[in-house]
């Protein structure tokens, strides 16, 4: 069954939930984003980490060293956080990512807070 944008981030987000429960605040990125990927990988979901992103300028390539911690179903960016407060920047590296890359909706889940409801925010570029 093909899943829509919206279909996953509903997974998404309730894997991501029952994950913090479990783990809590406190741990690296990295751990969050590694958990996750083996959560969404166990129901079944594509999961790419670490994906390139390009930025392509005049017509010219350039891989500079942009990635999008996580690609589900080649349609929805995952950004992972683990930071006392999320700032503007975060949320434009989520938008700026949906734009180099052409993908329409991102989740932006910041896990360092006691709950995890209102630290999850969509991020659509022409959804």
């Amino acid at each position: 069954m093909e899943m829509d944008e919206n279909d996953l981030s509903r997974i998404i987000i309730g894997i991501a939930i029952e994950l913090h429960k479990n783990i809590g605040p406190g741990l690296l990125e990295s751990a969050y984003e590694n958990a996750l990927a083996f959560e969404l990988r166990q129901k079944g979901l594509d999961v790419k980490q670490q994906q390139s992103v390009p930025f392509i300028y005049k017509d010219v390539r350039q891989d500079i060293g942009y990635r999008i911690d996580m690609l589900i179903n080649n349609k929805v960016i995952v950004e992972v956080k683990s930071t006392e407060k999320l700032a503007p920047v975060h949320f434009a590296q989520v938008l700026t990512y949906l734009k180099l890359s052409g993908y329409k909706l991102g989740l932006l889940i910041n896990f360092n807070a006691a709950l995890l409801k209102g630290n999850i925010h969509r991020i659509v570029n022409n959804l």
